[in-house]
């Protein structure tokens, strides 16, 4: 789970803003306080209603009960919310990015965790084959499964991953300084649990992103004139 953590694992994720670029650009985030209030409304209004329904999916979790451990049903529900989720994201830039990052995870996975290689084959030929897009929450959900990490320690981890995701890209973005950036991202950690909590007994399958500013940011990127991030 560590590993998973990790903001050095080489899956890519440093290479995206996913619009927070465009918002820095457009002068909306400026600061360490500015960025906090986004991230904030990632965590309640996007990180945990939509990825992390994916996740839940991914562990089985559906309407009226579970899937416990029968993986063909399993996976073909999460399949199913993972393309509902990766299909509300309006920029192609940051369906791309994850597919990218959740497929470079995919390709990694099997040499850091050989016990789980022939789960890790079967979706990996799902994703060539089709039926899944390899999006990064449904492969970090599939590993987490299968380590059997605690869905609510698995949920909390992913939306560790996403702040500390934005804090780096902000730190090449706006003014800010490694210890800032600690205490930032540290000072988020109620909110994480707040927000894993609010979404806790919800059903996967609605699934939702409401922060459309954000989604316009991710849109407006690939205009932008000048650009550190791929998204």
């Amino acid at each position: 789970m560590q590993l998973l953590l990790d903001s050095a694992l080489p899956i890519g994720s440093f290479a995206h803003s996913f619009g927070l670029e465009s918002l820095v650009q457009d002068g909306l985030v400026m600061d360490g306080a500015s960025l906090r209030q986004y991230m904030i409304s990632m965590l309640r209004h996007s990180w945990a209603t939509s990825d992390l329904m994916v996740i839940k999916a991914a562990f089985g979790v559906a309407p009226g009960g579970d899937y416990g451990t029968d993986n063909r049903n399993r996976n073909a529900y999460a399949y199913e919310i993972e393309k509902l989720v990766h299909l509300q994201r309006l920029a192609p830039e940051s369906r791309d990015g994850m597919e990218k990052i959740g497929r470079r995870l995919l390709k990694l996975a099997p040499e850091l965790f050989p016990s789980m290689s022939m789960t890790l084959r079967s979706l990996h030929e799902d994703t060539r084959g089709g039926q899944c897009y390899g999006s990064y929450p449904l492969v970090y959900g599939v590993i987490c499964r299968e380590l059997q990490v605690s869905l609510g320690r698995a949920a909390e981890g992913y939306l560790y991953t996403a702040v500390a995701t934005c804090v780096n890209a902000a730190l090449r973005l706006i003014s800010m300084g490694q210890t800032e950036a600690q205490r930032l991202t540290a000072s988020l950690f109620p909110d994480i649990t707040r927000s894993w909590e609010a979404v806790r007994e919800m059903d996967p399958s609605e699934a939702y992103s409401a922060m459309p500013l954000a989604e316009l940011a991710m849109i407006r990127h690939e205009t932008l004139y000048s650009r550190l991030f791929m998204s």
